[in-house]
Order: C-alpha cells, then sequence, then structure tokens
C-alpha cells in the first residue's frame, strides 16, 4: 500500500458551472514526501490543491469528474465524513489568518472542536505543535497574548501549528510563504523540510527556487490557450523536472521563457 498519505488522481477534471478549468488529471503523490505545484498564474494549481480536503464544495455551482483516492478511499464517494477528512488534510493560506485569540487557543480551539480534552491534555498539545512548527521557544512565554501581535511568519507557523494540533495526515499549502520576508521564508521551509518526515505536504508555489528546493515531486501544470482547461504537462522527481524535463514546456517555463 505505500506510507500512510498516498494520494491518488485518475482523469480529475474540474468545472466552475460549464466552463471547465482543469482537464484529464492524473498523478500519484507519494506520502512522507513533498510535492510542489508549479505553472503559470490562473492554471488551477490552488483549485487542484482545494480538492484534497474537498474546500471547492464549498464554491457554488463547481462540479469535479474522475477519482481522487488517499489511502485507497475514495474522498468523493457519498458516505465520506467531509469535516473529518478537513482535520486529516490540513490546510496553510498564502496570508497568516490567526484566529484573532491568544496563542494557546488559537492552537487549542481544534482539539477542543473534534473532542473533549482535560487542560493538562490541551497544554501538551500546544507545546508539541508549537515545538513541532518551531515556535515554542519564541512564544512560550507569550501564550495569552494575541496572536495579531506576532510577526507575519511567526504567525504562519502558528498557523501550521494550529493544523499540526488536530492530528493531520496531509498538509497542504497554497504559497505559504509567498507574503513573508526572506528570513521567515527561510525559516518556512526549513520547517516544510522538517515535517515531511511525519507528513504528506503539497505546496503550491510561484517560486520555482523553492520547488526546486523543498519538494521531492514536481507537478507542471499549464493552460495552453485561453478559454481551455488547464492540463499536467509533467510530473516527475523535482530534480528531473529541474535538470532534464521531457516537455519543451517545462523548460520554457522554468528558463522563463513564459509565465
Amino acid at each position: 500500500m505505500g506510507k500512510p498519505g498516498k494520494i491518488e488522481v485518475r482523469d480529475y477534471g474540474f468545472y466552475y458551472g460549464d466552463n471547465m478549468v482543469l482537464s484529464g488529471i492524473s498523478l500519484d503523490i507519494p506520502g512522507n514526501a513533498i510535492t510542489a505545484f508549479i505553472g503559470p498564474s490562473g492554471c488551477g494549481k490552488s483549485t487542484l490543491l482545494r480538492t484534497f480536503n474537498r474546500m471547492n464544495d464549498l464554491l457554488p455551482n463547481t462540479r469535479m469528474v474522475g477519482s481522487i483516492r488517499i489511502d485507497g478511499i475514495d474522498i468523493y464517494r457519498d458516505n465520506v465524513d467531509v469535516v473529518e477528512l478537513r482535520r486529516r488534510i490540513g490546510m496553510v493560506f498564502q496570508r497568516p489568518n490567526p484566529f484573532p485569540k491568544s496563542i494557546y487557543e488559537n492552537i487549542a480551539y481544534g482539539p477542543k472542536l473534534h473532542k473533549k480534552h482535560s487542560k493538562r491534555e490541551l497544554d501538551d498539545i500546544v507545546e508539541y505543535s508549537l515545538k513541532k512548527a518551531a515556535l515554542w521557544d519564541e512564544v512560550k512565554q507569550k501564550l495569552d497574548k494575541s496572536a495579531l501581535d506576532l510577526s507575519g511568519g511567526q504567525q504562519q507557523r502558528l498557523c501550521i501549528a494550529r493544523v499540526l494540533a488536530v492530528d493531520s495526515e496531509i498538509i497542504l499549502m497554497d504559497e505559504p510563504a509567498s507574503a513573508l520576508d526572506p528570513i521567515s521564508t527561510q525559516k518556512i521551509e526549513d520547517l516544510i523540510d522538517q515535517l515531511k518526515e511525519n507528513y504528506t505536504i503539497i505546496i503550491v508555489t510561484h517560486n520555482m527556487q523553492q520547488a526546486a528546493r523543498v519538494s521531492q515531486k514536481t507537478a507542471f501544470l499549464l493552460t495552453e490557450e485561453i478559454g481551455t482547461p488547464a492540463a499536467l504537462i509533467e510530473y516527475d522527481d523535482t530534480n528531473k523536472i529541474f535538470t532534464n524535463p521531457r516537455d519543451s514546456r517545462t523548460e520554457d517555463y522554468i528558463t522563463g521563457r513564459f509565465g
């Protein structure tokens, strides 16, 4: 069966109304690894990312075709508990979005929502999650302070800790460092690299160097003509995509000839 967190996408397509925006996408995303989605703006990277925790379900007048299986289970079948699915598959957005609560409550909120914990258990979850997100040493003396007082980079690591606190297995990251300065970006990249030992991570990024630095697999998506759906042009080991791509369109994109 392979490592937990393995995702199988087969002939996946996505529609906004009658407009097909993604077409014929098939790929196997390995567990305990980092997979990057790259491609020009508007090529469906974030739409594909949001497919894995069914966040696209929240949009009106949308539908999908094909299948997506996680650890062998079709996540779009009728009896899937979507709340439980979204607990297992956490999401980190482009801009940090901490709750307007204390640092402690930001982390404890999710676990309290899903089951009853003692104060001691919550304390342990908060400490564990903040340590995993490489933030504990910076905030352990001010857990009762507002999360909104943290720097942008700290807020983003807090949002990652929030995902870890509910025992997520897969972490979706939509350009998690694009709003951050270079030092904060480095911390996020180091953190992502550490997390892959225990989590399956998919990252959308416009930053070619970041994709090359952090990921083991890379998928290149492209909309060839305006009005046509985006397709998966190439998917392979990251070093192969960046040093010896099979498709000339991939090479044109990563060398900056377009996009």
